[in-house]
């Protein structure tokens, strides 16, 4: 909902986000960290600087609260120590070494290793706890399938949290790890295409276009 304000205010694109903002005081949803995963695989390549900043340039497209900002630049960056071997609860701490300093304490408390997402302060729609539980869901299973279920049974914003969640479960354990049954019903219709559906081979290969040269 948000995003769709923002885009549909008839502002100029690099203020619409910061004019929300500072009308509606309320930006820190989390719509950036859902739209995430394309971006951060794409920006791994190019380095942690690169992959910080992307996030943080992308997000704020949208969402105006640096908040939001702050929480996709941390998924970016786990999600690049994934995709390049690491484990990416063990880069939680410099994860946030890389936060600004205004937003690393609420941060902190929901990538805590001890943090459960009954716990959270706000709902799962905004950004500290979709992120936490994302992690949360990661670190507490041992598949892919294992933490996208555990993360849609928290219930809530549950599209998003698993979206969020399937990125950083999909860098850790690869396509291989996705259930077929799965992908054989996956479609996505694209509006203003006519009918056009993206299946699971189209999708397959706009994400191998992210990672060529």
């Amino acid at each position: 909902m948000q995003t769709e304000a923002v885009l549909t205010g008839g502002h100029p694109w690099d203020t619409a986000a910061d004019l929300h903002f500072r009308v509606s005081q309320r930006a820190a949803g989390n719509g950036a960290l859902m739209r995430a995963a394309p971006s951060a695989v794409y920006f791994a390549r190019h380095g942690r600087s690169a992959t910080l900043d992307a996030a943080r340039r992308l997000s704020a497209l949208t969402h105006g609260d640096p908040a939001a900002g702050e929480g996709t630049a941390v998924l970016h960056d786990l999600i690049r120590v994934a995709l390049a071997g690491g484990d990416p609860s063990a880069a939680v701490p410099e994860a946030l070494a890389a936060v600004r300093a205004d937003q690393r304490e609420r941060f902190a408390v929901v990538l805590a290793p001890g943090w459960h997402p009954d716990e959270a302060t706000e709902f799962n729609g905004a950004v500290w706890p979709c992120l936490g539980s994302a992690v949360w869901a990661l670190r507490t299973t041992a598949s892919y399938e294992e933490a996208v279920r555990a993360a849609v049974d928290l219930g809530g914003d549950t599209d998003t949290v698993a979206a969020v969640t399937g990125a950083l479960a999909g860098a850790v354990y690869g396509l291989g790890a996705v259930p077929e049954r799965w992908t054989r019903a996956l479609h996505v219709p694209l509006p203003g295409f006519d009918g056009r559906v993206l299946r699971t081979p189209e999708l397959t290969a706009l994400a191998r276009r992210l990672t060529s040269p």
